[in-house]
């Protein structure tokens, strides 16, 4: 059973609309192959989820509702590049990125949970 464990909202420093592309196809002109694009909310969601998604105005209020898992993270190709072939997966949203800090947060928690059992649910407005 899936449970909520930390809220990573603090750890966003902006819009960075390049790593959104890269990761789930938010605004994706960079041309971007998405790790995880409109998967929606999760069948399996915690509670914590579930009421955290419905605070927000859930599904009427959201869009881009998506998830990816630490073992899904661990897999991406940080070499791959955007359509333009100048802009890498490494750049948007690899470990020197923004992104970075998520990352090392989801890479504990597998240390702990397994790769399988650590996942981002992300959704925007």
């Amino acid at each position: 059973m899936w449970q909520a464990a930390i809220d990573l909202f603090p750890l966003n420093r902006g819009n960075a609309y390049d790593g959104l592309a890269c990761l789930f196809g938010i605004r994706n002109t960079f041309g971007f192959r998405p790790v995880a694009e409109g998967r929606g909310f999760p069948h399996d969601a915690s509670k914590g989820l579930v009421s955290e998604f419905a605070a927000y105005g859930g599904a009427d209020d959201a869009y881009g509702a998506t998830w990816l898992t630490w073992a899904e993270v661990a897999s991406v190709d940080w070499m791959e590049t955007d359509s333009s072939g100048t802009r890498s997966r490494g750049m948007a949203a690899g470990d020197e990125s923004d992104w970075g800090r998520v990352w090392s947060v989801m890479r504990i928690l597998s240390e702990v949970h397994g790769a399988q059992n650590v996942r981002l649910f992300v959704w925007f407005h």
